[in-house]
């Protein structure tokens, strides 16, 4: 079983992911993809969003879901990857437009920072594309720094981030 996290911003809920929250999270995640006019593939690059506990938690990673009035509006997750010494990449990042605009995705990036620090993680690692503009601007903002190594078909961007180490308060 993964790490529990509950946690709020405003209006909106963050929570660990559960299994009836599967339909729901797929569902946001392929609304946000078409938007913006990307594919969603969930037999490829978007299975991970049907399948959180074979691609999250059984590996070391936490996926995470933001609701508003009881609805999903968002999701996020991280998990280890190999792209670094001790690297998570940073995954399904999305909010649905009445989510946007009022600082949760800058809470949320923030807040998947510190629990991937506190779990003595080295470096977080991430794709998006160009035509996620907000997107791009957020994590440049962030500290992000460009990479190479696309490995997703509709991304044209890699970003990587070095963590410092956690300091012993906060692993306390």
């Amino acid at each position: 079983m993964p790490i529990a996290h509950h946690s709020t911003f405003g209006p909106y809920l963050i929570r660990s992911w559960q299994p009836g929250d599967r339909a729901a999270a797929v569902a946001l995640i392929a609304q946000v993809l078409q938007e913006y006019g990307l594919t969603c593939e969930p037999s490829d690059s978007d299975r991970d969003a049907r399948e959180v506990e074979a691609c999250y938690w059984q590996i070391g990673g936490e996926f995470w879901v933001v609701e508003a009035d009881g609805a999903l509006v968002g999701t996020a997750g991280y998990r280890p990857t190999e792209r670094g010494d001790r690297a998570v990449e940073l995954r399904k990042m999305y909010l649905l437009p009445q989510a946007r605009g009022q600082g949760l995705g800058r809470h949320l990036l923030s807040t998947l920072e510190a629990a991937i620090q506190q779990r003595g993680f080295n470096e977080i690692w991430l794709e998006t594309a160009s035509v996620l503009k907000a997107a791009v601007g957020l994590y440049e903002a962030s500290g992000y720094e460009p990479a190479s190594g696309v490995e997703t078909a509709r991304c044209d961007r890699v970003y990587r981030k070095p963590l410092p180490p956690a300091s012993p308060a906060s692993t306390a």
